[in-house]
Protein backbone atom coordinates (compact mmCIF):
# COMPACT_ATOMS: atom_id res chain seq x y z
CA UNK A 1 0.00 0.00 0.00
CA UNK A 2 1.42 3.40 -0.99
CA UNK A 3 2.14 5.81 1.88
CA UNK A 4 0.31 9.16 1.62
CA UNK A 5 2.60 11.92 0.37
CA UNK A 6 3.45 14.83 2.64
CA UNK A 7 1.80 18.00 1.32
CA UNK A 8 4.26 20.37 -0.37
CA UNK A 9 2.45 23.43 0.96
CA UNK A 10 1.21 24.30 4.44
CA UNK A 11 -1.67 26.63 5.11
CA UNK A 12 -0.96 29.56 7.41
CA UNK A 13 -4.05 28.43 9.28
CA UNK A 14 -2.21 25.21 10.20
CA UNK A 15 -0.43 26.56 13.28
CA UNK A 16 1.46 23.36 14.10
CA UNK A 17 2.56 22.94 10.50
CA UNK A 18 3.83 26.52 10.35
CA UNK A 19 5.74 26.07 13.64
CA UNK A 20 7.34 22.89 12.31
CA UNK A 21 8.53 24.63 9.15
CA UNK A 22 9.93 27.58 11.12
CA UNK A 23 11.81 25.33 13.55
CA UNK A 24 13.19 23.13 10.75
CA UNK A 25 14.28 26.22 8.80
CA UNK A 26 16.01 27.84 11.79
CA UNK A 27 17.90 24.65 12.62
CA UNK A 28 18.83 24.35 8.95
CA UNK A 29 20.25 27.88 9.01
CA UNK A 30 22.29 27.11 12.13
CA UNK A 31 23.71 24.03 10.42
CA UNK A 32 24.64 26.14 7.40
CA UNK A 33 26.34 28.79 9.54
CA UNK A 34 28.18 26.16 11.58
CA UNK A 35 29.52 24.56 8.42
CA UNK A 36 30.69 27.90 7.01
CA UNK A 37 32.45 28.85 10.25
CA UNK A 38 34.51 25.66 10.10
CA UNK A 39 36.48 27.30 7.27
CA UNK A 40 39.67 29.05 8.34
CA UNK A 41 42.27 31.01 6.36
CA UNK A 42 45.56 29.19 5.87
CA UNK A 43 47.28 32.15 7.51
CA UNK A 44 46.53 35.61 8.89
CA UNK A 45 48.47 38.70 7.99
CA UNK A 46 48.32 40.08 11.53
CA UNK A 47 47.83 38.81 15.07
CA UNK A 48 44.48 39.91 16.50
CA UNK A 49 44.01 40.60 20.18
CA UNK A 50 40.52 41.08 21.59
CA UNK A 51 40.24 43.28 24.69
CA UNK A 52 37.09 42.84 26.79
CA UNK A 53 36.24 45.50 29.37
CA UNK A 54 33.77 47.93 30.90
CA UNK A 55 31.71 50.40 28.88
CA UNK A 56 31.48 52.74 31.90
CA UNK A 57 35.06 53.82 32.61
CA UNK A 58 35.65 57.39 31.46
CA UNK A 59 38.71 58.93 29.74
CA UNK A 60 41.14 60.26 32.32
CA UNK A 61 40.59 57.39 34.76
CA UNK A 62 43.89 55.60 35.41
CA UNK A 63 42.45 52.27 34.20
CA UNK A 64 41.33 53.91 30.93
CA UNK A 65 44.83 55.29 30.38
CA UNK A 66 46.44 51.94 31.22
CA UNK A 67 44.22 50.05 28.75
CA UNK A 68 45.00 52.68 26.13
CA UNK A 69 48.72 52.14 26.75
CA UNK A 70 48.29 48.37 26.61
CA UNK A 71 46.59 48.55 23.21
CA UNK A 72 49.18 50.99 21.86
CA UNK A 73 51.99 48.62 22.87
CA UNK A 74 50.20 45.70 21.20
CA UNK A 75 49.69 47.75 18.03
CA UNK A 76 53.40 48.59 18.05
CA UNK A 77 53.99 44.81 18.03
CA UNK A 78 51.98 44.70 14.77
CA UNK A 79 48.81 43.37 16.41
CA UNK A 80 45.28 44.38 15.44
CA UNK A 81 42.98 45.37 18.32
CA UNK A 82 39.40 44.05 18.55
CA UNK A 83 36.81 45.34 21.05
CA UNK A 84 33.07 45.57 21.47
CA UNK A 85 33.24 48.94 19.71
CA UNK A 86 31.50 50.89 22.47
CA UNK A 87 32.60 53.48 25.05
CA UNK A 88 34.66 53.04 28.21
CA UNK A 89 37.56 50.62 28.16
CA UNK A 90 36.55 49.43 24.69
CA UNK A 91 37.14 52.97 23.47
CA UNK A 92 40.42 53.11 25.41
CA UNK A 93 41.68 50.05 23.55
CA UNK A 94 40.62 51.34 20.13
CA UNK A 95 42.14 54.73 20.93
CA UNK A 96 45.40 53.08 21.91
CA UNK A 97 45.52 51.16 18.64
CA UNK A 98 44.97 54.39 16.70
CA UNK A 99 47.62 56.28 18.67
CA UNK A 100 50.38 53.75 18.11
CA UNK A 101 53.51 54.91 16.36
CA UNK A 102 53.82 51.53 14.61
CA UNK A 103 55.30 51.72 11.08
CA UNK A 104 52.16 50.08 9.70
CA UNK A 105 49.06 51.22 11.53
CA UNK A 106 47.14 48.50 13.33
CA UNK A 107 43.52 47.89 12.52
CA UNK A 108 41.15 49.04 15.24
CA UNK A 109 38.05 46.85 15.04
CA UNK A 110 34.71 47.05 16.84
CA UNK A 111 32.16 44.22 17.04
CA UNK A 112 28.99 45.79 18.36
CA UNK A 113 25.57 44.64 19.47
CA UNK A 114 22.44 46.72 18.93
CA UNK A 115 21.55 48.30 22.30
CA UNK A 116 19.04 51.12 22.88
CA UNK A 117 21.40 52.97 25.28
CA UNK A 118 24.60 52.61 23.22
CA UNK A 119 23.83 54.03 19.81
CA UNK A 120 27.14 54.79 18.14
CA UNK A 121 30.46 53.08 17.67
CA UNK A 122 33.32 54.87 19.42
CA UNK A 123 35.28 57.31 17.20
CA UNK A 124 38.51 55.27 17.20
CA UNK A 125 37.09 52.21 15.44
CA UNK A 126 38.27 51.86 11.84
CA UNK A 127 36.25 48.77 10.92
CA UNK A 128 32.87 48.13 12.55
CA UNK A 129 30.52 45.15 12.56
CA UNK A 130 27.06 45.22 14.12
CA UNK A 131 25.02 42.28 15.44
CA UNK A 132 21.42 42.07 16.52
CA UNK A 133 22.07 39.44 19.21
CA UNK A 134 24.77 38.76 21.79
CA UNK A 135 25.01 35.18 20.55
CA UNK A 136 26.18 35.98 17.04
CA UNK A 137 28.41 38.77 18.35
CA UNK A 138 30.18 36.41 20.75
CA UNK A 139 30.67 33.92 17.94
CA UNK A 140 32.24 36.68 15.83
CA UNK A 141 34.79 37.41 18.58
CA UNK A 142 35.71 33.72 18.61
CA UNK A 143 36.16 33.58 14.84
CA UNK A 144 38.50 36.57 14.51
CA UNK A 145 40.67 36.46 17.65
CA UNK A 146 44.10 34.99 18.33
CA UNK A 147 44.23 36.07 22.00
CA UNK A 148 41.94 37.58 24.63
CA UNK A 149 42.75 40.12 27.33
CA UNK A 150 40.10 40.76 29.99
CA UNK A 151 40.40 44.07 31.82
CA UNK A 152 38.03 45.33 34.56
CA UNK A 153 34.40 45.08 33.54
CA UNK A 154 30.89 44.19 34.58
CA UNK A 155 28.35 41.52 33.72
CA UNK A 156 28.90 41.78 29.96
CA UNK A 157 32.63 41.32 30.40
CA UNK A 158 31.98 38.28 32.61
CA UNK A 159 29.74 36.79 29.90
CA UNK A 160 32.39 37.27 27.22
CA UNK A 161 35.27 35.90 29.28
CA UNK A 162 33.31 32.89 30.58
CA UNK A 163 32.39 31.90 27.02
CA UNK A 164 36.04 31.93 25.96
CA UNK A 165 37.03 30.03 29.13
CA UNK A 166 34.50 27.30 28.38
CA UNK A 167 35.47 27.02 24.70
CA UNK A 168 39.06 26.51 25.80
CA UNK A 169 37.90 23.98 28.41
CA UNK A 170 36.06 21.84 25.84
CA UNK A 171 38.79 22.38 23.22
CA UNK A 172 36.68 24.27 20.72
CA UNK A 173 39.50 26.80 20.97
CA UNK A 174 43.09 25.64 21.03
CA UNK A 175 46.28 27.28 22.28
CA UNK A 176 44.58 30.68 22.58
CA UNK A 177 45.73 32.93 25.45
CA UNK A 178 43.02 34.10 27.86
CA UNK A 179 44.60 36.71 30.12
CA UNK A 180 42.76 38.20 33.11
CA UNK A 181 44.24 41.53 34.19
CA UNK A 182 43.63 42.81 37.71
CA UNK A 183 42.75 41.57 41.18
CA UNK A 184 39.02 41.24 40.48
CA UNK A 185 39.62 38.43 37.99
CA UNK A 186 42.18 36.67 40.16
CA UNK A 187 39.55 36.55 42.90
CA UNK A 188 37.00 35.15 40.43
CA UNK A 189 39.36 32.32 39.47
CA UNK A 190 40.11 31.70 43.16
CA UNK A 191 36.36 31.50 43.81
CA UNK A 192 35.96 29.03 40.93
CA UNK A 193 38.79 26.88 42.24
CA UNK A 194 37.41 26.93 45.79
CA UNK A 195 33.83 26.01 44.87
CA UNK A 196 34.24 23.94 41.71
CA UNK A 197 37.11 21.85 43.09
CA UNK A 198 35.68 21.00 46.52
CA UNK A 199 36.87 17.52 47.54
CA UNK A 200 34.07 15.02 47.05
CA UNK A 201 31.99 17.46 44.99
CA UNK A 202 34.21 18.35 42.05
CA UNK A 203 32.43 20.34 39.31
CA UNK A 204 35.46 20.94 37.08
CA UNK A 205 38.87 19.43 36.44
CA UNK A 206 41.98 20.82 38.08
CA UNK A 207 43.45 21.80 34.70
CA UNK A 208 40.32 23.85 33.89
CA UNK A 209 41.29 26.26 36.65
CA UNK A 210 44.65 26.87 34.98
CA UNK A 211 43.20 27.99 31.62
CA UNK A 212 43.01 31.74 32.39
CA UNK A 213 46.35 33.41 33.06
CA UNK A 214 45.83 35.90 35.88
CA UNK A 215 48.20 38.87 35.96
CA UNK A 216 48.44 42.06 37.98
CA UNK A 217 48.79 44.65 35.22
CA UNK A 218 49.27 45.59 31.60
CA UNK A 219 53.02 44.93 31.53
CA UNK A 220 52.50 41.32 32.62
CA UNK A 221 49.91 40.80 29.87
CA UNK A 222 52.29 42.34 27.32
CA UNK A 223 55.08 39.99 28.36
CA UNK A 224 52.86 36.96 27.72
CA UNK A 225 51.69 38.20 24.34
CA UNK A 226 55.17 39.20 23.15
CA UNK A 227 56.21 35.58 23.62
CA UNK A 228 53.04 34.20 22.01
CA UNK A 229 53.25 36.61 19.08
CA UNK A 230 56.89 35.66 18.49
CA UNK A 231 55.82 32.00 18.30
CA UNK A 232 52.88 32.80 16.00
CA UNK A 233 54.75 34.88 13.41
CA UNK A 234 57.10 32.26 11.87
CA UNK A 235 54.30 29.71 11.77
CA UNK A 236 52.14 32.11 9.73
CA UNK A 237 55.03 32.98 7.42
CA UNK A 238 55.71 29.32 6.64
CA UNK A 239 52.07 28.41 5.92
CA UNK A 240 50.18 28.73 2.66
Amino acid sequence: MTEPRTPTTVSLADEEGVKRILVDTIFGLWTLVNNLTRLRPSKRERYRVTIFGSARTQPGHWVYEEVKRLAAELAAMDCDIVTGGGPGLMQAANEGAQSSAAPERAQSIGIRVDLPFEQEVNPFVQESFEHQTFFTRLHHFVLVSDAYIVVPGGIGTVLESMLVWQLLQVRHLHDTPLIFVGDMWGELVDWSRRWMRRPGFELANAEDMDIPQCVKGADDALAILRERHARWRPHQTSEG
